[in-house]
């Protein structure tokens, strides 16, 4: 049923059939929660054997050192090395650090602006403040995490759209290349999130390659899903720093990554990889900082993984649970939305997120909707920055926490919602 053909009538039937559906589910009282994308307990439970890996009086390192203690601000020489393999990088390109990716993200964005960036060629960096006004190009729909870290340092936010192959190559070239305060972007360059696309060969060779006018420029790589595929095994995206090395651009490239979805997500392990030249620019502003990052918990990583062949052994596992309920939400939505035209829809091969494209001005009436019938989203506009989608179509699904069953039930109250907006909006306009 294309219920952009049907007339008055139809939609009007349309609705009631959506609202008697609505009411019955809202009566079953549900509390089903897919914000956020968090891991599942039975993810977690993966990597509870690295809590036994490190024990009383084995806390040294291979060379003798012992890792109770202060220091080693660049991480324990095993982590360096085995993130260098999963970072495909030299371990001298590498900071091995604390649980989380956004605390390096949001310290390397804080001393940019506080203390600029290494500006190549001899020039002493010069704080992102001191410049004027700065901005950061952000593709959308986006994370809206990276939106906050800007709009917290009060960087302005300049959106780009996505395109299958990553990011709209064409904007972005047009307008670094004669503004010197676009100070960097953000990517998320494979499964991104929300809406898993995997960047291009032809798109990171352009991200290294193109002119900028700013010296002090940097793109924040944020490859937080670099091996959580949903069964097929991990996409492939070109190494950003390798490109930007050979277009002669090697400090370019900030590369972010962690364990946090792999083991434990409150206790996984962050990583930079960049030049050496910014290496040692952010392991001169973390001395002031930190005496040294929890090295019992890179130890208990490293001795759990073994080697790379191990990781990706145990995101195998990941994508046993993960799969089925991504094909839960697909087939959900084949079922109610298909051929309908109301929506559409992502179908990820990895990542975390499935995103959802309503008809313009649905999205926000469909989540209170859902939400309302026990089922929590996502808030209309936390893909875009500032909150706000100037369409008001995008809604992310976060699959990964619920149970299937869970699943199914609340994609059964979300499909009905967005049947009834989308027909309440299209009999506003017959």
């Amino acid at each position: 049923m294309d219920m952009m053909q049907l007339d008055a009538d139809g939609l009007a039937s349309a609705q009631a059939a959506a609202e008697q559906s609505y009411e019955t589910l809202r009566g079953r009282n549900l509390a089903l929660d897919m914000t956020r994308g968090k891991p599942a307990p039975d993810q977690l439970d993966l990597a509870d054997e690295m809590l036994t890996m490190v024990g009383a009086g084995d806390t040294a390192g291979e060379d003798g050192t012992d890792y109770r203690n202060y220091g080693i601000l660049a991480g324990i020489p095993e982590a360096r090395t085995f993130f260098a393999e999963y970072m495909d990088v030299d371990p001298a390109e590498v900071v091995v650090g604390g649980n989380s990716s956004l605390t390096m993200m949001y310290d390397a964005m804080a001393g940019g602006m506080f203390f600029g960036m290494p500006r190549g060629n001899d020039d002493a960096a010069m704080p992102w403040r001191d410049q004027g006004s700065i901005k950061f190009i952000c593709p959308v729909p986006g994370y809206d995490r990276h939106f906050a870290i800007c709009e917290r340092l009060g960087v302005e936010m300049i959106t780009v759209d996505m395109t299958p192959d990553g990011p709209d190559m064409d904007a972005v070239e047009a307008l670094v290349a004669d503004d010197a305060s676009i100070k960097g972007m953000w990517c998320v360059p494979k499964y991104s999130n929300p809406s898993g696309e995997t960047y291009s060969d032809e798109t990171v060779d352009r991200l290294a390659a193109m002119t900028v006018a700013a010296p002090d420029f940097r793109i924040f790589w944020d490859n937080a899903y670099a091996v959580h595929h949903l069964g097929a095994g991990p996409a492939r995206v070109k190494n950003l720093l390798a490109a930007c090395k050979a277009a002669g651009n090697p400090d370019r490239a900030l590369m972010f990554g962690s364990t946090s979805k792999i083991t434990h997500a409150g206790a996984g392990v962050a990583v930079l990889a960049a030049s050496e030249v910014n290496v040692t620019d952010a392991l001169e502003k973390m001395f002031y900082a930190s005496i040294g990052p929890d090295k019992i918990n890179q130890l208990r990583h490293v001795r759990f993984f073994k080697d790379m062949a191990g990781l990706l052994s145990h995101m195998d596992k990941q994508a046993a649970l993960l799969g089925p309920k991504f094909a839960a939400v697909d087939e959900a939505l084949e079922r109610h939305l298909a051929g309908k035209r109301i929506a559409r829809w992502t179908k990820p091969e990895g990542g975390y997120f499935v995103s959802v494209d309503v008809l313009d001005g649905c999205a926000s009436d469909i989540i209170s909707m859902a939400g309302k019938a026990g089922v929590k989203l996502t808030p209309a506009g936390a893909t875009y920055p500032y909150g706000k989608d100037p369409h008001d179509r995008n809604i992310r699904l976060a699959p990964t926490m619920p149970s299937v069953d869970e699943i199914k039930t609340a994609m059964e109250v979300f499909c009905t919602c967005v049947e009834l907006v989308c027909a309440r909006k299209l009999s506003e306009l017959t």
